[in-house]
């Protein structure tokens, strides 16, 4: 009797203890999903497409169907989530990893034996993210012909499937793709061939093959942050439907197409440095978002309200209408934003400023309550699909946050040393995952991903200090956004604390198409004014 007891107890207990785990996967699944915006979930439906039944992924709206779609497949489960770690390193959501216990390079290593989204579909994604909208609309105008009649508003993803399904674009002919590509914008088409490459050299095996690998790839005037990845080759079949896709090839090659009107001279037009219009009736609006003071745990900023007054003037100045909040919640911070997604008045101005002053951890600032918000999900706000009024109109970001807890140590030069070792400054993660995978952002950042970033408790905080001086200085002499920036980093990088220890360098990322340029004010800096 007492033994049929302690078995029970010990089912019991072993039932509780799966239900535990059980419950805590599935937290992590709700705050994975609460962190991923409308464009994730759309990149997470198209990398499961060889995976999951089409007619299921349809009806997909939101992270958490797509990952109850992987547990009914048995992809997904408490003991095994490589895939959805896959996807979001696939996605460059880096940060979201340490969630299910994986780091970007931990991911990397694993990517040769247990990597599933195929090279097809990682090409035709990585295509994805570097057409622009403008790259879009004369994709669609040259394949009118073979689109619905039907007006409908496609992304680059969406128009992908519509030609996978109608046979014109398959794993073992991309010819179509390759024409469009060549009459739109050749640069996309080193994707293509990376890929191309892969299938000619490895026909009948699978073996791994380290696709095209930068720091940073360009498509025609436009910085994309890409990571290295390795992936998985592996052979294909044919297809009944490919000649249909060489058919429509053929075509484009024997009507040699002039595009009308707008259309005409895209490659030509890509490659001009051209400027952003910012000659209209308004300039535009700047948020400042100043948290000082926070419920918790977390210390007061101060000094942060000298760095608050100093960039209203500044922009004020740049002929900004600039709108001041401060001690914001992470709700009201979210509200914030719906608000200013939501504003018509945008049409009428050249383009949107938002800087935020807070404590910070890696891709998250503090709202007062000392709750994270993601700056991703800070910057979606702003994309075409959800602020159509700033649609190809430049979207500039400042954040003064910490980034981490690392403090960047000076390396004092002498010449012909040896350069010293920094393996914690290689784990750095880009800053560009935070940006929305579209064309038009900017997000400048304090500091590198990791690390912390410094502020004077009556000067201010060096990163915008260095940024309100060097657009007082360089605005007047008509220099671009991308070259003041450079200007502040050199201004921050020069800086230390008063025991000569600390060290700190801010990092842009961006995926602008043209020079950002503000017309030069009629009246003096704000700081000869006094």
């Amino acid at each position: 009797m007492l033994q049929r007891l302690r078995i029970q107890r010990e089912t019991v207990g072993s039932s509780n203890m799966e239900d535990d785990v059980s419950l805590k996967f599935r937290r992590q699944l709700l705050l994975i999903d609460e962190n991923l915006v409308a464009e994730d979930v759309a990149a997470l439906k198209f990398l499961c497409t060889d995976l999951l039944p089409f007619k299921k992924l349809e009806r997909v709206k939101s992270a958490l169907d797509i990952f109850q779609l992987l547990m009914a497949e048995e992809y997904l489960n408490e003991e095994d989530t490589f895939l959805l770690a896959e996807l979001l390193y696939r996605i460059k959501c880096h940060s979201l990893l340490k969630k299910l216990g994986y780091t970007k390079e931990k991911v990397q290593e694993c990517l040769h034996e247990k990597g599933r989204v195929s090279p097809y579909r990682q090409m035709l994604y990585e295509l994805s993210e570097n057409i622009t909208n403008e790259m879009l609309k004369d994709i669609i105008f040259l394949l009118q012909n073979w689109l619905p009649k039907r007006r409908i508003t496609l992304s680059a993803l969406e128009l992908l499937i519509l030609l996978e399904k109608q046979g014109l674009l398959t794993e073992n002919n991309v010819q179509m793709l390759e024409g469009v590509c060549m009459k739109v914008s050749p640069d996309l088409l080193e994707t293509i061939n990376c890929y191309k490459r892969a299938k000619v050299s490895l026909p009948q095996q699978e073996n791994t093959l380290p696709v095209k690998e930068s720091s940073l790839s360009h498509t025609g005037d436009i910085r994309v942050f890409a990571s290295p990845q390795e992936t998985s080759i592996k052979s294909v079949g044919s297809n009944t439907n490919d000649n249909k896709a060489a058919n429509l090839t053929q075509g484009f090659s024997e009507m040699n197409l002039e595009l009308p009107g707008e259309f005409r001279n895209v490659e030509n037009e890509s490659k001009k440095m051209t400027s952003y219009k910012m000659d209209g009736p308004h300039r535009g609006f700047c948020l400042v978002i100043n948290n000082v003071s926070f419920d918790g745990s977390l210390q007061e900023r101060k000094g942060s309200c000298k760095d608050a007054g100093e960039l209203e003037r500044v922009f004020t100045w740049l002929g900004l209408d600039v709108r001041t909040y401060k001690n914001l919640t992470s709700l009201q911070i979210k509200d914030v934003m719906q608000t200013w997604q939501r504003l018509e008045d945008h049409k009428d101005r050249d383009c949107f400023i938002c800087c935020i002053l807070s404590h910070g951890e890696s891709g998250a600032i503090y709202g007062k309550d000392e709750e994270l918000v993601s700056i991703r999900m800070i910057m979606s706000h702003f994309t075409a699909k959800q602020c159509p009024q700033l649609a190809e109109k430049p979207k500039l970001f400042f954040i003064q946050a910490c980034q981490g807890k690392e403090i960047q140590r000076p390396v004092y030069v002498e010449a012909d040393a040896q350069i010293p070792d920094l393996p914690s400054m290689q784990q750095s993660v880009s800053p560009s995952e935070s940006i929305p995978e579209e064309a038009d952002f900017l997000l400048g950042m304090a500091t590198i991903d990791g690390y912390v970033s410094f502020r004077h408790i009556e000067q201010g905080a060096w990163y915008i200090q260095a940024l309100c001086s060097k657009l007082q200085l360089l605005v007047p002499r008509g220099e671009d956004i991308l070259s003041i920036l450079t200007e502040v980093n050199e201004d921050v990088g020069r800086r230390v604390d008063r025991w000569g220890t600390k060290k700190q360098m801010p990092q842009p990322a961006y995926t602008l198409r043209r020079k950002f340029i503000f017309p030069i004010p009629r009246d003096p800096p704000p700081s000869q004014q006094h």
